[in-house]
């Protein structure tokens, strides 16, 4: 941050405006929860978002790599201010039905699909490549920040103001952003740039294909976020299985931010590993461990509950299970945040600037879709009424799928970090 400010002020920024975005998420699956008090009508906020969120992820990334990134990302930004703002419309005039939050959270989503992939287009031209891992590192202790202090924020807010005022309070933080685009200078794609179109996306597509590295880092991360994001299930163990209702859902939100803050703060000498590719396997594995522990949790409260009646209360809570809930989830955000900083190190070092916006477009697409997809998987298995079973399928999943592939993709096991190729 001391070398540019300009990414100093765009981190800032971004982070403040992702606790209110964080807030806004918990409301949302909360609000849903409370007018259908089903884990499915929760999941299909993922369901509705995802093919617009693919399709503008990827259109986004071919604006990024056409104009002004600056600009790209402002308009972007305007918008997905402009739906929170229609999200808090609709919680003050009290309307009961979920139709609106679907819309207007699609929008935000693809809004925020596009800013995402746009920043991250924009950091290697603000920072030299061997601060590229601090920059990813500094992303994961904003990511910690917004998802420790945000859900926490919203359980307690949802709690005490109500919803209404929770999404009032996202669409105040969010002019953070604003600060941090507005005042970037221009950055124009370096490079031949292409017409706006499909042929622009094609071209990044095609140059996936040639891209094995890149690739590899796209198909573990679907992997890990289909089979490992238990936070559709959230709602339903606060008000089912551990109880303390909306407090115990921002903390087991909140909770695997808390490992993502720590393991950037501690995360100096990840920059120096040399071999990122077996690194990204190993976290990945180690988070799918925690996601199995998570699971575990809920079943042995499952059991050990048998009929009992659960408080909503967070004084009435199970506290010995939550917290042991919470140090598992905190653990996968941890291994998810190490995977992150490489597959990100990854990309920004080895793709051509001309190429950025369309690449990271396709990761943000990945990263973004990938937990909706974990949601509906979540929401369709929780149907047969055993919470913690999609966790535990999901974690024990990930172990294997991902120690086959490291084994069978050598290339992507033996990635140097000093001769990066994409």
């Amino acid at each position: 941050m001391r070398e540019s400010p300009a990414f100093a002020r765009l981190w800032i920024g971004g982070s403040i405006s992702g606790i209110g975005g964080q807030m806004t998420i918990v409301a949302v699956g909360l609000q849903i929860f409370a007018i259908t008090g089903s884990t499915l009508a929760v999941s299909l906020v993922a369901l509705f978002a995802l093919p617009p969120m693919v399709v503008f992820g990827l259109y986004g990334g071919v604006l990024a790599d056409s104009f002004d990134r600056r600009t790209v990302a402002l308009v972007s930004a305007i918008l997905a201010w402009t739906s929170t703002l229609g999200i808090a419309v609709f919680a003050w005039l009290d309307i009961r039905v979920v139709w609106p939050l679907y819309v207007l959270t699609t929008i935000n989503a693809v809004a925020a699909t596009v800013i995402g992939s746009t920043r991250q287009a924009i950091t290697p031209r603000l920072l030299p490549t061997r601060l590229l891992p601090a920059a990813s590192a500094l992303s994961g202790i904003s990511i910690g920040v917004m998802v420790t202090v945000g859900p926490a924020l919203a359980g307690l807010l949802v709690a005490t103001v109500g919803i209404p005022w929770t999404y009032t309070i996202d669409v105040v933080l969010f002019t953070a952003a604003f600060l941090g685009i507005f005042t970037l200078p221009r950055i124009i794609p370096e490079g031949e740039r292409q017409s706006p179109g499909l042929e622009s996306v094609m071209f990044g597509l095609r140059f996936l294909k040639t891209a094995p590295n890149i690739r590899m880092t796209f198909i573990l991360d679907i992997i890990a976020m289909t089979f490992g994001q238990p936070r559709a299930l959230f709602p339903a163990v606060g008000a089912l299985l551990i109880g303390g209702g909306p407090v115990t859902v921002g903390i087991l939100t909140a909770a695997g931010a808390v490992g993502t803050l720590v393991c950037s703060v501690f995360s100096g000498r990840i920059g120096h590993v040399r071999w990122q590719g077996r690194a990204v396997g190993r976290s990945i594995m180690a988070y799918g461990a925690c996601i199995l522990g998570f699971g575990i949790v809920l079943a042995v409260v499952t059991f050990g509950n048998a009929g009992a009646a659960v408080g909503q209360n967070i004084a009435d809570a199970n506290l010995p299970a939550l917290v042991l809930a919470s140090v598992f989830l905190a653990g996968s955000g941890a291994a998810d945040n190490v995977s992150s900083i490489f597959r990100t190190t990854i990309l920004q070092a080895s793709v051509p600037d001309v190429m950025r916006g369309r690449l990271q477009g396709i990761f943000t697409v990945v990263v973004a879709g990938g937990p909706r997809l974990g949601d509906l998987y979540v929401g369709i298995l929780a149907l047969t009424g055993v919470l913690w079973f999609p966790p535990l399928l999901g974690g024990l999943v990930i172990i294997v799928a991902v120690g086959v592939i490291l084994r069978l993709q050598h290339t992507f096991r033996h990635y140097d970090a000093l001769d990066p190729t994409p």
